[in-house]
């Protein structure tokens, strides 16, 4: 009978010990995205990390997959909701299927420059959207600026009629289909790793980009006019898996989005630096013509493009739209 209480103990004790160890082993955080270490994005998910282990010793141990190492642009929103990564910093063209208001961000010329979307993003109609997707198990943390968007093209794009019938690579954005259309041109949806091909066969005459992406995957050199539209917003919205979050310890999780805060103010600084040093490089390898527009012609873009407000206003609410032209007059 003693021998039987005794096994019993000494089982009891070796689940308590495992439990122990397994209480104090590290929270593992996986942080997965598309693009290269040297970005922005790359470089922010790189300082989350250092930050996040400096601070949490011992409780958080942070993964980077930089480059679609571990999951491809189309199957990594999947991977979230499954728990086989746990953050993602996709573009906010992704979100369309997850929460329509999000569209507002893909709205051609709503915001006037990267201060106006700050702005709006900082207030409470921009924080309510990090939490618009939480019913899919998607819990927004920041926004991540990449930078305003420029038209190329294989010919000078100076007024709306001059887009006509040209072939515009977009991303998979109801959006962007339309607001190429509103100016008689043709949105052909492409892949990120697809356009500098693209582009250079002819299978599309034209993209729109930030300065950054455009010097990093060289489309300077297969596109001889770059107009400086500054039409709209690339951004990234950093998320992770509700239930995993929600489930962290609470002194874990608040430290977690303090140093997210504090990440994000130097990558969206980073993001500008990188836009303004490219440009440059563009400018100054001679393979491109950067056209300036008039203000008149940037008008004429704005009037072109506006109608697209209209079509998407029932699913984004025209409140928020109110909302973020309001960021302009800040």
């Amino acid at each position: 009978m003693l021998s039987n209480k005794l096994k019993a103990l000494a089982c009891a004790l070796s689940f308590t010990v495992a439990g122990l160890v397994h209480a104090a082993d590290p929270v593992t955080i996986k942080f997965a995205h598309v693009v290269a270490d040297n970005t922005p994005k790359g470089q922010g998910a790189v300082l989350f990390k250092k930050l996040a282990e400096e601070r949490l010793p011992g409780k958080v141990k942070v993964e980077v997959y930089p480059n679609s190492s571990l999951f491809g642009d189309g199957k990594e929103m999947e991977a979230l909701l499954l728990g086989d990564v746990h953050m993602l910093a996709p573009s906010l063209a992704k979100f369309e299927h997850y929460a329509k208001a999000i569209q507002i961000y893909d709205l051609p010329f709503l915001f006037d420059d990267l201060a106006a979307a700050d702005r709006f993003q900082s207030g409470p109609q921009g924080k309510a959207l990090l939490r618009a997707m939480e019913d899919k198990n998607i819990t927004g943390l920041a926004y991540w600026h990449n930078g305003m968007k420029q038209l190329s093209a294989n010919k000078p794009l100076r007024e709306p009629k001059d887009a006509r019938g040209l072939k515009f690579r977009v991303q998979a954005s109801a959006v962007l289909d339309e607001q190429f259309k509103a100016v008689r041109a043709n949105p052909r949806k492409m892949s990120f790793a697809e356009v500098y091909q693209g582009l250079q066969t002819g299978v599309v005459n034209g993209t729109e980009d930030t300065w950054s992406n455009y010097e990093s995957q060289k489309v300077h050199e297969v596109q001889p006019y770059m107009t400086a539209s500054d039409h709209g917003l690339i951004d990234y919205m950093v998320i992770t898996n509700t239930r995993f979050w929600k489930g962290l310890p609470d002194d874990v999780r608040s430290e977690l989005e303090a140093i997210m805060a504090e990440v994000t103010v130097e990558v969206n600084r980073q993001a500008d630096e990188l836009n303004q040093k490219a440009r440059q490089t563009i400018a100054a390898s001679g393979k491109t013509e950067i056209i300036e527009l008039t203000p008149e012609q940037r008008a004429q873009w704005r009037e072109a493009m506006k109608p697209v407000w209209k079509k998407f206003e029932s699913e984004i609410g025209v409140e928020l739209i109110e909302a973020a032209q309001a960021a302009n007059r800040s």
